[in-house]
């Protein structure tokens, strides 16, 4: 399971790339950062199934059965991870509401 450290890295290196990518095309308006923050977890994990802080970390989403996280629970996830606060609350397994209830998780690859 991917550790607190490495989510939290993830977390933020993705949500810089967002914050970048904003500054440059949309002068760092807060909506396009969180657009785009949405758009780049919806594609990358969607099509990989893992973002790019997520790749950096070596962290990946699957479902619990360890196939790669369905469209629909990565669509459901994102915006759930968007809202934040699903994601800080985690269980002892340390999976967020957001992977929960999408019967996601992140594991270590």
């Amino acid at each position: 399971m991917g550790r607190i450290g490495r989510r939290a890295g993830a977390l933020v290196i993705d949500w810089g790339l967002a914050m970048a990518l904003s500054a440059w095309f949309f002068g760092g308006d807060p909506f396009a950062n969180l657009s785009l923050f949405a758009a780049m977890q919806l594609l990358f994990v969607g099509v990989t199934g893992h973002s790019i802080g997520h790749r950096v970390f070596g962290l990946q989403v699957q479902g619990m059965d360890g196939r790669p996280a369905k469209p629909l629970a990565v669509l459901v996830r994102t915006a759930l991870l968007c809202l934040v606060v699903p994601a800080l609350v985690a269980d002892a397994d340390q999976r967020g509401l957001h992977d929960r209830a999408m019967g996601t998780i992140l594991v270590r690859i």
